[in-house]
Formats: C-alpha cells, structure tokens, sequence
C-alpha cells in the first residue's frame, strides 16, 4: 500500500496552482507586448480563418466589374478613363490587387518551410497566369469570329452589333473545330499574354515571395513600418525602377500593320501601315510612353491588348459604332496593353500595401474566447485607426504627386494612381470592417459576401461568356426573345 504523503500532494496542488497562474499571465501579457507575439500570430481561434468583411469587399469588386463591364458603354463616366483620371472601372483592378495582399497576410500568418511555401506560391501564380491566358483566348476568339461573320455576312451596322455576334462567335470560334476542317480555332500569332488575372498572378507572387523570404524585425510595439521595413523597401525600389524606365528610355519612331496588330477598330477591313513619330523620352502620352514600347519590345504588338481605352479619346474621333476612321492619328489605331510589362511593378506594390493592413489585421489580436477577459472593442478600434492612418498617408501621398504633375492614369499604372486608389481600398475596406465586423452587419451584405467567396468561378462564367449563353436559354415564347437579346436590343440600337 502506498504510503500517503500530505505535504508532497499540497507542493503539487501548489505548483499546480502557481502553474495556471502563470498560463494567465503569460495569456494577459501576450496581448500587450508584441515581442513575444510570433510575427504572424492567429487572428481568431476558429475553425475558419475568413474575414468576413474582407470577403464582402471582394464581392464588391466583383460586383462594382459587372456593374462598369456591361454598364460603361450606356453610362461613359463609370467605364475606364480614356487616358488620364479616374472613374468608377479604375478602382477595380487596384481593390482586387489590394485585397490579394490582405489575404496573403492571413494566408502566411504562419510559415514552416519556407521552400515549401515558395513552390505551393509559384505553382498557384503560374496556375493563375495560365487561366488569365486560357480565357483570353477564349475572348479574342470570340471576338475575332464575331468581326468575321459581320464581314462576310454583311450585317448592317456591323459595329452596332460586335457585342452580339461575339456570343456567337464565342460559341463557333475557340478550340473546336470539324475534323476536315480549320477554319477557326486559336490564332497563336495574336494570343494576348498579359491581362488582369496575369496580372494578379505577378503582383501576388512579388508579395508572397516578399511575406515569405523577408525578415521579420520585432519591435515592443506594433509598428508595421519598423517591422516590414524590407517589405517597404522593397515598395521603394520598385516604384523607382517604374519610374526609372517610364521617364528615362528613349521612345523612338515605330510603325505598325494593322493587319498584324489585330486591330479591329478600322471602320474597313483594309490593311494599312502606319507611322508613330516619337523620338523623345519621358512622354506620358498614349503614342509615344515607354511602357508601351516594352511591350511591344517584349511581347509583340501581335500580343497586346486591341481595345485600349485611349480609343474613346477625341483625338481619334471614334464613330458610335465602335469603328475608327482611317485619317484618325496613327496611335489610335495600334494595339496597347493596359495590364503592360511595366505597370505590373506597380501593381505589386498595391498588393504589397494590402499586406501592410493584413498585418495589421494579424498582429493586433481579437479577444474572442469566452476565457480571455481582453476587451474586443479596443482591438476593433486599434485596428481601425491604424488602417485608417495608413490610409490616409497614401491617399495623401498619390494626391502630392498628381498635384506635381504625375497624372492619375490606370493604364499606365502610375505611382500616384497606385497611391491613391491603395488609399481609397483602405478607407473602403475599414468602412466594411466597421459595418460587418464591428456592427454585426454582416446579412445586409450576404449576397456581396457570397459573390467574394465564389469570385474566381464568376469571373471565369463572365469572361467566357459562359453566363450569358446560359442566360440565352430564358425566352418568351421563341428562342430569338430571350434575355440577353432584349438587353442587346435595348443598349446597342441607335
């Protein structure tokens, strides 16, 4: 029979004690000095690690894309800004952009291998690229198809109804094709390489590479800046490396076939050559900006984007129709990509300043187990200034460089653009962080929530034109009064 020992079960009973007292110290200390706190610590001890608010954002983007993609040609001011400005369609991109960044921050609040999350990163980022060039092709096929049943059918006015026979030609061109016979299929002599989901996939890979690779600097407080200082860094070089080429290489002249720039804006299916005079540096114009030139320099004009913005432009006195008058400037008629080589390095940098509030996000911890006495409203409300300082310090900063000279133009991705639509996303996202997160909101935006989660899915359905061919099969009475001819009827007749 064991002996009973009455003083070593009380030391036990003790230490266990003096135990769980020090677990709620530690528990209460943790919260206050962010120098025991891992850099990437948990926000909420949950089975799911979603942001609600940051899901409503996205379906918000998502939502704001529908509203200028298929309601920019009734209503000119939210589509993209000819050239310099800023509409409703520029802040799309950047949101996106930005919150990729916060996402990425949750994402890597925790790494082990670090060569291991480097492989899953660029595995999803080349994934990602290749389904942004997938869809493309699906489109300029679609949309080359379409210019070629107006022609040898002679539809009248053909450009009054491209967006029509798109879905046609969407349905007739692409990767099929009859056993004895090519005549359509996927042109890779005009595939474009850039675009928005490529787009993403880079300036997701530079701060992901960035979250992952670079050191962490712990500071008593929570200082983003101190703390990320390389990430910052890494912000500055970029932005001196865009504006390095975008100032400072020499733009000579260039010329260009239409017939091998894929231009479809010609009112005649004629084939010129033109002749862009240029021979300058530093011009931030549609004709003769360097970001173009690499472009055409790396990718090809073949490969570039056929519907720039800049053709909305007075300049090159486009018809109602969509077609540009033969006499219009040269530059009006070449290919130009608005997702270019060189505004991606910007564009990594909105995403990189997203990361900057998901670590805000991550580090300021929320108090919500039932155990812990920490006051919830407190963080919310840290969290929400430090977001909104950091936004205003970029919108102010974008707004000092337009105010020197430095147009706001989302085609070229310039630095103040980066700046201040990064600025708008952080304002606009602490306003939905207040509403869902804070004030409980949250099902008076379940729909924007629900699109943010299925946000890929829904853009693939819009970008392939998948949706709309569905919506063809709803019609009255006969298949030719269905849903989406009603609404071509209505937005395309003069």
């Amino acid at each position: 029979m064991a002996e009973y020992t009455p003083l070593q079960d009380d030391e036990e009973q003790q230490n266990h004690h003096q135990h769980h007292q020090k677990k709620d110290t530690e528990k209460q200390n943790r919260r206050h000095n962010d120098c025991q706190s891992p850099p990437l610590a948990v926000v909420a001890k949950s089975k799911s690690s979603r942001v609600a608010s940051l899901d409503v954002f996205r379906g918000l983007c998502v939502f704001l894309m529908m509203l200028v993609d298929y309601g920019g040609s009734i209503f000119p001011i939210i589509a993209h800004a000819p050239w310099n400005g800023l509409h409703l369609a520029d802040f799309v991109m950047p949101f996106f952009l930005f919150i990729a960044g916060v996402s990425l921050a949750i994402a890597y609040k925790k790494v082990g291998d670090r060569m291991d999350a480097t492989k899953k990163v660029i595995a999803r980022a080349v994934k990602l690229f290749l389904l942004g060039v997938f869809l493309q092709v699906v489109q300029i096929t679609s949309l080359m198809s379409a210019i070629k049943m107006c022609y040898e059918f002679s539809v009248s006015p053909c450009e009054l109804n491209i967006t029509k026979y798109s879905i046609i030609g969407c349905m007739s061109g692409g990767y099929l094709h009859g056993a004895k016979s090519l005549t359509y299929g996927v042109d890779i002599f005009r595939v474009r390489w850039m675009g928005i989901l490529q787009r993403i996939s880079i300036a997701y890979l530079v701060a992901a590479l960035c979250e992952i690779w670079l050191p962490y600097q712990k500071w008593r407080k929570i200082d983003v800046v101190r703390s990320y200082s390389w990430q910052w860094c890494i912000m500055f070089v970029l932005c001196s490396i865009y504006l390095g080429l975008l100032y400072g290489l020499y733009v000579p002249d260039w010329e260009f076939n239409t017939s091998n720039a894929g231009s479809y804006l010609l009112s005649t299916n004629s084939t010129n050559l033109y002749t862009v005079n240029c021979g300058l540096r530093g011009d931030l114009g549609p004709a003769c900006n360097s970001a173009a030139m690499i472009d055409r320099f790396v990718l090809g004009i073949d490969h570039l984007y056929v519907k720039p913005a800049y053709g909305n432009l007075k300049e090159c006195n486009k018809s109602k129709g969509g077609g540009i008058p033969v006499d219009s400037p040269a530059w009006c008629h070449a290919s130009f990509d608005p997702e270019g080589i060189l505004g991606s390095l910007t564009a990594a940098v909105t995403c990189i300043i997203g990361l900057q509030f998901g670590h805000i996000l991550v580090l300021i911890q929320l108090t919500l187990q039932s155990d812990d006495d920490g006051d919830v409203s407190q963080d919310h409300k840290e969290r929400l200034y430090r977001w909104s300082t950091l936004s205003t310090f970029t919108f102010t900063a974008g707004v000092f460089l337009a105010f020197m000279g430095m147009p706001l133009n989302k085609s070229l991705y310039s630095v103040s653009y980066t700046l201040i639509t990064s600025g708008t996303a952080g304002f606009t996202f602490c306003a939905l962080y207040l509403l869902v997160d804070m004030w409980g909101y949250r099902w008076l935006l379940f729909g924007l929530e629900w699109m943010g989660v299925h946000s890929l899915s829904i853009f693939i359905l819009l970008t392939s034109n998948i949706a709309i061919i569905l919506l063809q099969g709803f019609y009255w009475r006969t298949p030719e009064n269905n849903i989406v001819s009603a609404t071509m009827t209505l937005t395309l007749r003069e």
